[in-house]
């Protein structure tokens, strides 16, 4: 990387980051999770194919892809305890399989080195964000941390973005977000923020990303720094 980062250069105040399928490639440990709860069931398992493109849409969008057409039968008691024994699982072994997509650590340690300010912004529960970036050292330089439940608002309303930028003192117009999901890039501008999509990420089509009409897309974490 060279020594004056493109983000630093008074265009791009600061940066902030969706995590699942964004920084950590989480989808792993979720898929194992949901069949966790199919195999309780005696339902066929989901293959890593099948469960990656929606590994970040939360509990009830991967019990959806999981009980197929019978999710829809399901009684309300029944999805409800599916869902906790799916977030009983994964807090039990939210970190087994879990890793940093390539480039993160170094491109993170490059904006901290530079006193570029990165926070994240997801819709995954506090209490898993917190116990799961524990296991990253490089994230103990993270200047703000706001989960689903944060705030009575989440992505892709844009209230969790501007707080994260009002604590970081960061203008929102100055400031990327960067996600891989529909919900980030309509969040990033619904915050009159500028939107990165991430490529590489959980995208079901990547026909479908031209539709996000994002400021600026990456193949990789490390073309971040890129960005001009």
């Amino acid at each position: 990387m060279s020594s004056t980062p493109p983000l630093f250069n008074n265009k791009f105040a600061g940066v902030l980051f969706d995590l699942d399928g964004t920084l950590l490639d989480t989808a792993a440990d979720l898929g194992n999770a949901l069949n966790h709860v199919l195999a309780h069931y005696k339902r066929p398992l989901c293959q890593y194919d099948e469960y990656r493109c929606v590994a970040s849409d939360g509990a009830l969008g991967l019990l959806k892809l999981g009980f197929a057409d019978d999710y829809d039968n399901l009684s309300e008691q029944k999805l409800l305890s599916c869902r906790q024994m799916l977030l009983d699982h994964y807090e039990q072994n939210v970190c087994v399989d879990t890793t940093c997509f390539d480039g993160v650590e170094d491109t993170l340690s490059h904006l901290n080195q530079h006193s570029i300010p990165w926070g994240i912004v997801t819709n995954k529960p506090g209490f898993l964000t917190t116990q799961l970036l524990t296991h990253f050292p490089i994230m103990e330089n993270c200047g703000v941390i706001i989960s689903g439940d944060t705030y009575i608002k989440r992505k892709p309303h844009p209230m969790p973005l501007l707080e994260a930028a009002r604590i970081l003192a960061l203008p929102p117009e100055n400031t990327l977000y960067v996600g891989d999901a529909k919900r980030d890039i309509e969040a990033a501008q619904n915050a009159n923020m500028v939107s990165v999509a991430a490529l590489y990420g959980y995208i079901k089509d990547a026909e479908e990303v031209s539709h996000w009409k994002a400021d600026y897309s990456i193949n990789d974490f490390a073309q971040l720094c890129h960005i001009k």
